[in-house]
């Protein structure tokens, strides 16, 4: 089970995360206020907290306040929440065809959901020392070891069983916007696809009444068929809705179904999953995030639990509403989907389509709509659209070494992309601001994510040392810096990914007192508690084979939404920003925080 930490070391942590953004003063008060939090209403919160999370052990004490953070926000899904992962091109160039890359992925997705509600997916383990327990002889022995201790087995051998309750909302599933709190909904019972194309809607079924799954030559024969009809894109595409503030959405969602459309909307929240499929090749990869981040908002139903979208050029990537799970969850599909699509594809690009009727299998979605629908698609639209405009991507690559470089120097990759971050926001703005990492807790039943705070003491001496006076030191000097920095960052990282952080606990104590109708204690009202909750600079990474580029929304409006990936001798970062912040700068500065770094750890001195 998710620990609850202790409330003071949940202090402690709190304040090693304040001191480096507060001055002495600052400090000071905010350090008070904790204390006095710590020893007063914060134990009480605390105790209570403790109390209710004994009595619900079938769950964790983040599960409740983390979907509440999620649904009850009115802030539109996409930009603010949904995220995308793109794949990588398929190995074998002529299958990077729409239809048969379309086919292909759509039949994996199917194995896959078949498989997993069969029982038979691989449970997903984290293999701290893979060469003595990621290996057919520990399958074998622990497949034959009772559940309730097999679990024991695998922790004897530095293997952790990570929580798969998330897999489910995979398919069938959608958000639904309500008034105040949106719902999760799922009907597995479900047999249809959801098609997007050039903003009309479509829907077949992918699953047979015995539960089997349609011969992928008949869903390629569907699949041609919607990319052959040449209906005209629709004057007032409901795409649009989706990209609303969820309160607007759910008063024009209850004016669809209140004009006839509840059939059609229906099919949209029912449908296994939604494929998108657009008329445009990808022209690099600042497109391709915008594509995947957002696209045309027109060709995307961004409540689904994902969309598969797949351009012109057979290029693929997911792009997956976040309040039902997160990054773990959603990265073992999209791998699973790649091998299975990749090694034992479906189909083949002297595949013949089947021979059956898609104009009567294939149902095109019509839906009715009154001056008051039209009014409002109109004006999502004309959100949507401002909205996009101001968004920046922007990507480089720095090709002067990776993780293998950073291994043999001893020093952690994650600790030293974290660290280039931070000198690169002191070397443009002259400051260092609140900094947030997500880390996976799925180690524990019903894990969600908790918060690694990269911006520390260390870093912050560390990025003066180097921007501000680097002929100062030698390379000695400052690689003990870096290696403090890595040592520091390690460390937080344990901390987070065993339940051991600081921010949802924090976070859980205020929900408690907001659900409980107590006055928000004095703790919570402090600025620099609201400081270090905006965060300005926003990170996440995920590694896979799979996996091309990531990327998701600034959180705040100041701020950087930042995806990035350390592979064994590069390293990637996707920037997203609003015109406040200056994404390609800041991009440029992360470049040259790497280059002083890697520099440094080969012995070489730095210029200014």
């Amino acid at each position: 089970r998710l620990p609850v930490p202790k409330l003071e070391d949940t202090i402690k942590r709190y304040l090693n995360a304040q001191k480096p953004l507060l001055n002495d003063d600052q400090f000071r008060k905010t350090e008070e206020l904790a204390h006095r939090f710590e020893k007063g209403i914060g134990r009480e919160l605390h105790e209570q907290l403790v109390a209710q999370d004994n009595q619900n052990k079938h769950t964790s004490y983040i599960t409740g306040p983390w979907f509440d953070m999620y649904l009850k926000s009115r802030e539109p899904v996409v930009l603010n929440f949904n995220a995308f992962m793109s794949f990588n091109p398929d190995p074998k160039s002529e299958y990077n065809d729409q239809l048969i890359r379309a086919t292909n992925m759509t039949v994996s997705a199917l194995r896959f959901m078949k498989t997993f509600r069969a029982g038979y997916l691989e449970p997903e383990v984290f293999h701290l020392n893979p060469e003595k327990s990621d290996t057919e002889m520990f399958k074998k022995i622990i497949r034959f070891v009772p559940s309730s201790l097999s679990w024991f087995g695998a922790y004897m051998v530095n293997a952790y069983p990570l929580d798969m309750s998330q897999y489910f909302r995979l398919f069938n599933s959608t958000r639904l916007p309500k008034l105040n709190r949106d719902e999760l909904y799922t009907d597995e019972k479900a047999k249809h696809l959801l098609v997007l194309r050039n903003g009309n809607f479509y829907v077949f079924d992918v699953i047979d009444r015995d539960g089997n799954m349609l011969k992928p030559s008949e869903i390629q024969a569907h699949l041609k068929y919607i990319l052959s009809n040449n209906s005209p894109a629709p004057a007032f595409p409901l795409g649009y809705l989706s990209s609303e503030n969820r309160d607007t959405w759910a008063l024009l969602r209850k004016n669809l179904l209140d004009s006839g459309n509840e059939d059609a909307l229906q099919k949209v929240d029912s449908a296994v999953f939604c494929l998108s499929l657009d008329d445009f090749p990808i022209k690099d990869f600042v497109h391709l995030s915008h594509t995947m981040l957002h696209g045309d908002g027109a060709n995307r139903w961004y409540d689904k639990s994902f969309n598969l979208i797949i351009t012109k050029d057979g290029t693929a990537g997911i792009n997956f509403e976040h309040s039902w799970g997160d990054g773990v969850a959603v990265l073992r599909f999209q791998n699973e989907v790649f091998k299975d699509s990749t090694k034992a594809p479906a189909i083949s690009p002297q595949s013949q389509p089947a021979s059956v009727d898609s104009s009567k299998a294939v149902q095109k979605l019509d839906f009715k709509l009154d001056d008051a629908l039209k009014a409002g698609i109109t004006k999502a639209k004309q959100k949507f659209d401002a909205t996009v405009d101001t968004l920046s991507l922007n990507l480089i690559q720095f090709h002067e070494g990776g993780k293998d470089l950073l291994k043999q120097k001893k020093v952690s990759p994650d600790g030293v992309a974290q660290l280039a971050f931070q000198m690169a926001f002191l070397r443009q703005y002259n400051q260092t601001v609140a900094t947030y990492e997500s880390c996976s807790t799925a180690a524990f039943k019903h894990g969600r994510t908790e918060t690694i705070r990269p911006a520390s003491i260390h870093t912050k001496k560390c990025s003066e040392a180097f921007v501000r006076e680097p002929s100062k030191h030698s390379p000695e000097e400052l690689q003990k810096l870096i290696e403090e920095c890595s040592k520091y960052h390690g460390r937080l990282t344990i901390e987070a990914a065993m339940g051991q952080g600081f921010d949802r606990h924090l976070f859980s104590l205020r929900y408690l007192a907001l659900s409980k109708g107590i006055a928000l204690p004095d703790f919570y009202q402090d600025q620099a508690y609201a400081r270090l909750n905006h965060n300005i600079i926003s990170t996440s990474t995920l590694l896979s084979p799979a996996v091309q580029l990531g990327g998701f929304g600034p959180v705040v409006p100041d701020g950087f939404g930042l995806g990035y990936q350390v592979h064994d001798d590069w390293i990637g970062c996707n920037v997203s920003s609003y015109p406040t912040r200056n994404g390609k700068e800041f991009l440029q500065c992360i470049y040259k925080s790497l280059e002083d770094i890697f520099n440094v750890l080969k012995g070489r001195k730095i210029s200014s």
